[in-house]
C-alpha cells in the first residue's frame, strides 16, 4: 500500500466500532443540542409567562376570594366560611409597587411624581444554527470523558461550563472564540493506529449509549413540566399562546367581577369596595372601637403575622380559618371580634350569631382601634403597628 493509498482497517472489529461510535456520537450530540435548546425556550417562556400573566392570575385569585367571602357573609354557613378562609389564604399579598418605585426615585434624586419607566422586556434567546453547530463541535472535542487524567477532566469541565453559558445566551461570537481557544488544546483520544484505540472505542460506545438514554430522559422530563406542556400547545407561536391565555384569564376575571357585583348588590353593599371595608357589613351587630369596654372579651381573627405586628393585650387569637374548629375555646360572655378593618370579623360575627352566641363586630377593626388611640402590643417587643 503506497503513501497515497486510502487507509484500510486491518481489524474488522475496530472498523465496526469506529462506525458505531461515530453514529452514536452524532445521535447524542444532536439530541443534546435539541434538549439544551428546549431548556432555553422553556426558561424564557416561563419568564415571560410570569411577567405578563402573573398579575392576571393574582387578580383572579383575589376576585375568587372576594366572591367566596361575599357568599359566606350572605349564608353564614360553616362550609362557606371555611371555603372563604381557604380562598383568602391562597391570595398572596403583593408589595405596594407605587410606594416602592417612589422610594427608589427618592433615593436617586428623581421626582417622585414622575411616571415610572416601563420595565425592560425580558431577553429572549433561541440559539441559532451557527451557535448549535459550534456548540455540538465543542462538546464533541472537549468533553471530560475523553480523558482519564483528573486534572485534564477538571479543566475540560470548567471549559464546558463556559461553553454552556455562552450557548444558553445564544452567543455565537462567544462560542466562536471558545472554539478558537480549544483548537490549540491536545486531544485525549488515542490515535487510530494506537494499540489502545480498540479499548477506548469500546468504552466510548458504552458511554455514548448511556448519554443517549440520559439525554432522552431529560427531554421527556422537560416536555412534561407545566411550562413545557404549555409551550407544546404552540411551539411556533408562543406570543400568540400568551395572548390567548391572557384573553381567557380576563374573561374569567370579568365573570368573577360580575358575580361579585351581583352578590354585593343583592346585599345592599358597594361592589366597588374590597372585602375588608367597614361599611360593607352594616347588618352585622357592631360597635365603634372607642366604645369597646376596657374589660371586654376580644377575639382577634387575623393571621399570625398580623397578630405579631400589633394586637390588643389580653385578646384571644384564633385565625378566621380555625374559628369553626375551635368554637369550644370561646368564652361564654359577649365577644367583641376584631380583624384588620372589619371584613373578616364581620363574617365571624354573623356565623357566631347564627350559632346563638352573643358577638359584636368592632367596626373598622384594628385600624380604627389604633386611630382611637387605644393601646396595642406586639409579639416581638417592638413598637406595635397594624399590618
Amino acid at each position: 500500500m503506497t503513501a497515497q493509498s486510502p487507509v484500510r482497517w486491518t481489524d474488522p472489529e475496530q472498523q465496526q466500532l469506529e462506525e458505531q461510535v461515530a453514529a452514536a456520537e452524532l445521535a447524542w450530540l444532536s439530541m443534546d443540542v435539541d434538549v439544551q435548546t428546549l431548556r432555553v425556550e422553556i426558561d424564557n417562556f416561563a419568564l415571560i409567562h410570569h411577567q405578563l400573566l402573573g398579575p392576571l392570575y393574582a387578580r383572579l385569585d383575589e376576585l375568587e376570594a372576594l366572591v367566596a367571602e361575599a357568599v359566606a357573609v350572605r349564608t353564614g354557613r360553616p362550609e362557606d366560611v371555611r371555603r372563604a378562609a381557604e380562598a383568602r389564604r391562597q391570595v398572596e399579598e403583593l408589595p405596594d409597587l407605587d410606594a416602592l418605585f417612589d422610594s427608589v426615585r427618592e433615593r436617586s434624586g428623581e421626582d417622585a411624581q414622575a411616571p415610572a419607566p416601563p420595565p425592560a422586556a425580558p431577553a429572549r434567546v433561541r440559539p441559532g444554527r451557527e451557535a448549535q453547530r459550534i456548540y455540538r463541535e465543542l462538546v464533541r472535542r472537549a468533553h471530560p470523558d475523553l480523558t482519564t487524567d483528573p486534572d485534564e477532566q477538571r479543566r475540560r469541565e470548567a471549559f464546558l461550563a463556559r461553553v454552556n453559558e455562552a450557548y444558553g445566551l445564544g452567543d455565537a461570537a462567544a462560542l466562536e472564540g471558545l472554539a478558537a481557544e480549544w483548537s490549540t488544546a491536545p486531544e485525549a483520544a488515542p490515535a487510530v493506529d494506537s494499540p489502545d484505540r480498540l479499548e477506548w472505542l469500546r468504552r466510548r460506545l458504552e458511554w455514548l449509549t448511556g448519554k443517549i438514554a440520559e439525554t432522552a430522559t431529560e427531554q421527556v422530563r422537560l416536555e412534561r413540566t407545566p411550562m413545557g406542556q404549555l409551550l407544546a400547545l404552540a411551539p411556533q407561536d408562543p406570543d400568540g399562546l400568551l395572548e390567548q391565555l391572557a384573553e381567557e384569564l380576563l374573561a374569567k376575571a370579568a365573570a368573577q367581577q360580575a358575580e361579585l357585583e351581583r352578590l354585593l348588590g343583592d346585599n345592599g353593599m358597594d361592589p366597588t369596595h374590597p372585602q375588608e371595608n367597614q361599611t360593607m357589613f352594616a347588618q352585622i351587630p357592631s360597635v365603634t372601637a372607642a366604645a369597646v369596654p376596657a374589660d371586654a372579651a376580644l377575639l382577634d381573627v387575623r393571621e399570625q403575622d398580623e397578630w405579631d405586628a400589633g394586637h390588643v393585650d389580653g385578646a384571644l387569637h384564633i385565625p378566621i380559618g380555625e374559628v369553626i374548629a375551635r368554637i369550644g375555646d370561646l368564652p361564654d360572655e359577649k365577644l367583641y371580634v376584631l380583624c384588620r378593618v372589619g371584613g373578616r370579623s364581620a363574617q365571624v360575627v354573623q356565623y357566631l350569631v347564627q350559632q346563638g352566641r352573643d358577638a359584636v363586630n368592632v367596626d373598622g377593626g384594628m385600624y380604627a382601634w389604633e386611630g382611637a388611640g387605644r393601646p396595642m402590643v406586639s409579639s416581638t417587643g417592638q413598637d406595635a403597628y397594624v399590618l
